[in-house]
């Protein structure tokens, strides 16, 4: 097992944690660090455990509480790149580095160090972000254990280039599907080709002007796109049938109701008959900015060098909290950006800065 100081710098820390593989799905050996850690070096936490994912929480019967929430795993290693420092620009490589182990350092650095904070917080470490919806650690965390997860306010370490992303835009898949009539290639007037039936469809995606919205002072760009196309059965018949997969990216102005009924709203213009089925649906997340919390937490940022708030443009778990009545905004080290590539990389400064304004924060 791995023997985490928490008392290091905390880019140190954050080298510690990228040394140990925690692919999703293999988050067993992370977590049983971090609750090793957090049982030798921070007494003062209660701790539970579900899975690979802890709850950290404090007991001062302070009138406020915070919760704080990062995931453990990161997405699959393609290529061996070590973590490393780099003398020019001190930046920190290697896969986790942004997404998001330098957060989770930020967080373990606090959780041992801040044993009588001004609120009470809970720290979150969970497991199987990365992955599909329904293994989420936040999401079984939530149906699990919800009045250990009851908060003021929460704070989601995703990386944002230590700046605030407020809430999130919304997101959703589905299969549009084109009816045809399979025959032989060489009789194809006897068929109806349904992989040709999709152009209308595609032409009205080609053609749609998606929206920035603004949504409590934010702007959220949206995007309706075609992201798969399949169809056919081989070289030598008429497809019967052929589906496009969408997805729509949507801002927290709208609810997931409204925002399906607008998918069906636009294929529709297409005019040709198909059916639509719904493969992933993500509700979105209003940035929750105008929360005393909220407002106190910027201003600590702030002072921190992180600038003004600005929106969330993918999804994150900020949207689970929400759905808890817990205004939540994202707030982490590295730039998104290079969240996944094989050169992921974010700069110790960044997670200088974050820890530096959590602190703050969670002592003023």
């Amino acid at each position: 097992m791995a023997d985490l100081d928490l008392t290091a710098p905390v880019e140190q820390l954050a080298a510690h944690l990228i040394d140990i593989p925690s692919v999703s799905g293999g988050e067993a050996a992370i977590a049983d660090a971090v609750e090793s850690a957090l049982r030798r070096q921070a007494p003062h936490l209660s701790l539970t455990r579900d899975g690979d994912a802890l709850i950290a929480r404090t007991e001062t019967g302070a009138a406020q509480r915070a919760l704080i929430a990062g995931h453990l795993d990161t997405v699959p290693i393609k290529t061996n790149v070590p973590h490393e420092w780099r003398d020019e620009g001190a930046t920190l490589w290697g896969r986790g580095s942004v997404d998001m182990k330098a957060g989770v350092a930020v967080m373990l650095s606090l959780a041992a160090q801040l044993d009588a904070p001004s609120r009470d917080i809970t720290w979150v470490f969970y497991d199987h972000e990365e992955v599909e919806e329904t293994k989420n650690g936040l999401g079984r965390l939530s149906r699990g254990y919800p009045e250990l997860l009851r908060a003021d306010f929460a704070v989601l370490c995703e990386p944002t280039s230590a700046g605030i992303e407020g809430g999130c835009n919304g997101t959703l898949r589905a299969d549009i599907t084109i009816a045809g009539r399979a025959a032989h290639s060489a009789r194809a007037w006897k068929g109806v080709n349904a992989i040709h039936g999709l152009a209308p469809v595609l032409g009205t995606l080609a053609a749609y002007e998606p929206a920035t919205v603004t949504v409590d002072g934010l702007e959220y760009r949206e995007g309706l796109n075609a992201v798969g196309v399949r169809g056919g059965i081989a070289g030598n018949v008429i497809p019967d049938a052929a589906t496009v997969t969408v997805n729509y990216r949507f801002a927290p102005d709208k609810t997931l109701e409204q925002a399906q009924q607008h998918v069906a709203d636009v294929i529709a213009r297409s005019g040709v008959e198909h059916t639509l089925e719904w493969t992933d649906l993500a509700a979105a997340c209003r940035p929750g900015l105008d929360a005393p919390l909220a407002v106190s937490f910027a201003d600590a940022v702030a002072a921190a060098g992180g600038g003004a708030p600005r929106a969330k443009e993918g999804w994150t778990d900020v949207a689970r909290l929400g759905a808890l009545g817990i205004p939540a905004v994202n707030y982490g080290p590295g730039n998104p950006e290079l969240a996944h590539p094989a050169d992921e990389a974010c700069p110790a400064s960044d997670i200088r800065s974050c820890r530096a304004g959590l602190e703050a924060w969670l002592t003023a």
